[in-house]
């Protein structure tokens, strides 16, 4: 079972910048690490993910340009640089991890994310 924990979510002015953090107590079987969003009254959304082993990078297209997805693997822990942000990027944002293998990673919280986060919220004011 691998447990993951969110953190660095807050209140931040449009056009600022925040860093949120997924740290995951086991990578060992995980094939990718999603970020994913969530606003009252709106479906799951995909921001982005990492193919853990090789590190290749996967961005929702309402994000590209803005955010940057990175990990360290030395503390199991992904990271989320969000810049440039929006009133519309206001949402509790979860990590998911996935230990199936496919080409791509799921750009919908299908079963194949076995395990998540407990999210954290961000809340861009204009």
């Amino acid at each position: 079972q691998v447990q993951l924990v969110e953190s660095g979510g807050g209140l931040v002015q449009a056009g600022g910048s925040l860093r949120l953090s997924c740290v995951a107590s086991d990578t060992f079987s995980i094939y990718f690490m999603s970020w994913f969003r969530q606003a009252p009254g709106k479906e799951r959304e995909f921001v982005g993910a990492i193919r853990w082993s090789r590190g290749v990078l996967y961005y929702g297209d309402s994000v590209k340009g803005r955010f940057t997805i990175s990990k360290d693997d030395t503390e199991n822990t992904m990271y989320l640089q969000m810049n440039s942000l929006r009133p519309e990027d206001t949402a509790v944002y979860y990590c998911a991890a996935s230990p199936i293998w496919s080409i791509s990673p799921p750009t919908t919280p299908t079963p194949d994310y076995h395990y998540w986060g407990q999210g954290t919220q961000v809340t861009v004011s204009s």
